[in-house]
């Protein structure tokens, strides 16, 4: 018989006593796990889910672009961002993959055993399944209770009237290998840091897996949303300038052309459009990456005869000539051993400066150029703003004066009095008729009226006073030389009955690719005026490139320009100021 010794009664004693303490553990978590899985289910789920979208919170959301919409007395937005939401899965949280793979797999259209492959992969601690995902399977998965499956939303960026402001708003995208979604042409791109925002930032412990511990004890710097951007545009403006060059480009088989509409008082931009155009929403789609440019403010050009009001209005602003001074025009100019001609091939004979402007007469904006001499051509040239960007807020090209500053040959200056041999910019040719329109006073071009953020007062843009470029004296006796050209001249087309309209034609020749000549039946019209004359309540360009079907500016660019400015005359409801018919 053996006898039980202290030790071994020591020894059950203290078994007893843990498997007790065991048992009531256990019972203790089979109470908590019904508690939180059968009872508190839905609320354990939600802080589950609360803690796996903190960073959700550390994103901020991107800032609205809008125009005025003044027929609704307000503003609507052309870029903004809409909610979308994902359903992601964290790994280690998944009771059952097999089934939950199933489960997903069905009501998600996808491949069972590529979810599974997911859902089961124990490095990722967060796993998208799908994005943009409708509300029935947002519903469907809500109902199916799946462990470690969650929700999330993001922001997918919207554009609310597709085309009509493209090339200015530009839209975003990623870039080369970033993660996040940049601005990648127009206003998304020149304002991509205010438009962003700043992300949050999350202080929080870490186990031993390096994996973060939510806490009470976390701080954490929530994100600040980016600003809204609102812009000078006039939706109802925009929208028939958008109009009305398509449909011009589209009449004359040309490549493309584009509108600029702004206020002579102020700077403000109230319609900026190019044809052909694309929808932000589908840039994937565009086959030619050409369409994402803004060629109002990058498309540089040799303007042409529309430059030839510039040439007069260093000419007149120095008393050198008046309208009426007269010239011989004999139809052609020797210099440096070139001929330089008039458009017309023709011989006009005794011609005033009013008359040069009306026929457009080569000849006549050299003999102009002369009376100021061609160093002082030169700084009335920069005192309009070309050779350098207007500082809109938008990426631009500068123009090339450089032909003039490097070279200083005659001929250059000669051919730069009527717009060749140079190249300017569309907003660049608003800007310098800008100041023949009010007064001699050059006002900056803008486009975004103010920029809003989060808790802050709006940061308004003032009106930039961009210098006296010539006297008041000069700019009236120039507007009524281009009345004349609208009245008797080659800018009949651009005429508005019961208005007095200024105004002048250009028909460029396009260089070739190899700088060497100008190419064969192309060409670039151009139409630049004001009106009405007597108060300008807008300067319009309207440029129209390649036509194929006729040659000069007076058939393609300046029709479009007196449909658009009939329209703004009656939108703004500005009265008429003399009887149709009369001049």
């Amino acid at each position: 018989m053996i006898k039980k010794t202290a030790q071994t009664s020591t020894f059950n004693s203290r078994s007893g006593l843990l498997t007790a303490f065991l048992l009531v553990a256990f019972g203790v978590i089979l109470v908590r796990l019904f508690s939180l899985q059968i009872i508190h289910g839905n609320e354990a789920r939600e802080q589950a889910a609360a803690q796996h979208n903190i960073y959700q919170k550390l994103f901020p959301s991107r800032g609205e672009i809008k125009i005025a919409d003044n027929l609704s007395q307000g503003t609507v937005p052309v870029a903004t961002n809409l909610k979308s939401f994902l359903v992601y899965a964290v790994p280690k949280d998944i009771l059952n993959p097999s089934l939950s793979a199933a489960s997903l797999a069905q009501v998600l259209r996808l491949d069972a055993k590529e979810v599974l492959a997911k859902i089961t992969n124990a490095d990722k601690k967060y796993v998208p399944l799908k994005k943009a995902l409708s509300e029935e399977e947002q519903q469907k998965i809500k109902e199916l209770k799946l462990p470690g499956i969650y929700f999330d939303s993001e922001d997918t960026r919207f554009y609310p009237e597709n085309n009509l402001l493209s090339q200015v708003v530009g839209f975003v995208g990623y870039k080369d290998k970033s993660p996040q979604k940049v601005g990648l042409y127009g206003l998304e791109k020149y304002f991509e840091k205010d438009l962003t925002g700043s992300a949050g930032e999350l202080v929080a412990d870490k186990d031993s897996s390096g994996s973060l511990i939510f806490s009470a004890g976390n701080t954490e710097t929530p994100a600040v949303d980016g600003a809204d951007i609102i812009l000078t545009v006039d939706k109802t403006i925009q929208f028939q300038a958008l109009s009305i060059i398509k449909d011009s480009v589209v009449k004359n088989g040309a490549d493309s052309g584009s509108i600029i509409v702004a206020d002579p008082k102020t700077g403000a931009v109230l319609a900026m459009a190019n044809y052909p155009d694309f929808n932000p929403n589908e840039f994937n789609k565009v086959k030619n990456p050409a369409d994402f440019l803004n060629e109002s403010v990058v498309g540089n050009y040799e303007p042409g005869s529309v430059f030839k009001a510039i040439t007069m209005a260093a000419a007149l602003d120095q008393g050198k000539v008046t309208p009426d001074t007269k010239y011989n025009d004999t139809g052609s100019v020797e210099v440096d051993g070139y001929k330089i001609q008039n458009s017309d091939h023709k011989a006009h004979g005794i011609q005033t400066m009013t008359q040069v402007l009306d026929e457009s007469l080569n000849t006549g904006a050299i003999f102009a150029k002369e009376q100021v001499g061609n160093a002082d051509f030169l700084k009335y040239l920069q005192k309009f703003g070309f050779g350098k960007v207007t500082g809109i807020e938008l990426p631009e090209a500068k123009g090339n004066l450089d032909p003039l500053m490097k070279y200083n040959i005659k001929v250059t200056y000669d051919t730069a009095s009527f717009g060749q041999g140079i190249s300017v910019t569309p907003i660049q040719l608003i800007q310098a008729y800008i100041a023949l329109a009010n007064q001699g006073k050059m006002m900056k071009p803008y486009v975004v009226q103010s920029k809003i953020y989060p808790e802050k007062k709006p940061e308004n843009t003032s009106p930039t006073d961009a210098g006296q470029v010539i006297s008041p004296q000069a700019a009236n006796a120039l507007s009524a030389m281009l009345v004349s050209v609208v009245e008797n001249g080659h800018g009949k087309k651009a005429g508005v009955p019961g208005y007095y309209i200024a105004g002048k034609t250009g028909t460029a020749q396009v260089p070739k690719k190899d700088g060497k000549g100008y190419e064969e039946n192309n060409n670039i019209g151009s139409f630049i005026g004001f009106g009405p004359v007597e108060d300008p309540r807008f300067v319009m360009l309207v440029r129209i490139n390649h036509p194929r079907d006729v040659s000069f500016a007076e058939s393609t660019a300046a029709p479009a320009w007196g449909q658009l400015a009939q329209f703004i005359l009656n939108y703004y409801h500005i009265p008429p100021t003399r009887t149709v018919g009369t001049k």
